[in-house]
């Protein structure tokens, strides 16, 4: 294979030259740009990183106590990635935050084209109205809400609701196609109560399947199913729900996916890349891209993920390693 060799001083005044000429034309010659290149294996940017419910429902209730819904389209509490530098997303290509709203609350009517989903954490009588149908949300439920899709949000009831929001908006935000507007009504009218609806997938029905599920043959995620009547459930994000009994530790998974863990039951801990987080229920650990991560269940735990698997695997990007490191490793 034939080798590189920087060019000698004799050429430097010569190649000034050129760079001067080019320069104006917005050509870079491909072997002067260092800072952009193909890499043996991804970069290691972002950052494993791990958020506690209990720190996060202890904000929220602050955050509500001084900002009404009048001040706020959303109140929420995005996760920001700890990287250096980093400003916004919890991931490369996802975002996620805590969300709480009163009884009596709505929130306006509105769509972007971002794919988005929630996870119900606590509270009684919180809905959601997507293209009109009503949608009603308990703890440990999943909801859809597609991109393209007008929604809104209640609470009925007593309790203050809470919930885990995911967002593919980075993605959109790299490639661009972002769009977001409000219904001229404030809120789109509801003409029904959808029962079943294909946008919910609810803790009932997930208790039963991994019931029912066998553990995975690489051992890497326990019994594991795969939320959506079409897989993935949304384009870009596929949702999984994985049980790990009490004593498990998984083996090693490393995937060029990123992934978001929110834990639903059970308490344990997740060694990604190294770093370890001790978890229970509410909390959300980050795996970026090519990052090992490792989960032992203290007691038995249930594990919600999201991953931007359905993206990479369509591109042809996708790679994993489950199992035992490779030797080269």
């Amino acid at each position: 294979m034939a080798e590189y060799r920087t060019p000698p001083e004799t050429m430097k005044e010569e190649l000034e030259g050129l760079y001067g000429k080019l320069d104006p034309l917005y050509l870079d010659p491909g072997f002067r740009v260092t800072d952009v290149s193909i890499w043996k294996e991804p970069k290691k940017s972002l950052e494993p990183a791990h958020w506690k419910w209990s720190e996060g429902r202890a904000a929220l209730e602050e955050v509500a106590r001084i900002v009404g819904p009048e001040h706020a389209e959303r109140r929420n509490l995005i996760m920001r990635n700890p990287a250096e530098g980093h400003a916004y997303g919890t991931l490369r290509t996802m975002i996620s935050a805590y969300q709480l709203m009163l009884p009596g609350e709505v929130a306006r009517s509105h769509w972007h084209s971002p794919h988005a989903l929630r996870v119900i954490l606590e509270g009684a009588g919180s809905y959601t109205v997507v293209n009109g149908e009503r949608v009603d949300m308990r703890p440990g439920d999943v909801v859809l809400t597609p991109g393209g899709d007008w929604h809104w949000h209640g609470v009925e009831g007593s309790d203050a609701c809470m919930w885990l929001d995911i967002l593919d908006r980075p993605l959109t935000i790299m490639l661009e196609p972002l769009f977001q507007d409000y219904h001229p009504d404030g809120h789109e009218p509801m003409r029904n109560v959808a029962e079943p609806s294909p946008l919910l997938f609810s803790w009932g029905d997930t208790l039963e399947a991994l019931h029912e599920a066998e553990p995975d043959p690489d051992g890497c995620f326990g019994a594991r199913i795969e939320l959506g009547a079409t897989k993935p459930a949304l384009p870009t994000l596929a949702l999984h729900m994985q049980r790990l009994r009490a004593g498990t530790c998984t083996n090693r998974f490393r995937s060029s996916a990123n992934y978001l863990y929110l834990v639903l039951e059970g308490s344990g801990r997740s060694i990604v890349d190294g770093k370890s987080f001790d978890w229970k229920r509410g909390d959300v650990v980050a795996v970026p891209c090519w990052r090992p991560v490792v989960h032992e269940a203290h007691e038995d735990a249930i594990l919600f993920s999201a991953s931007d698997e359905p993206v990479q695997r369509l591109c042809g990007y996708l790679r994993e390693e489950r199992g035992e490191a490779p030797e080269e490793s």
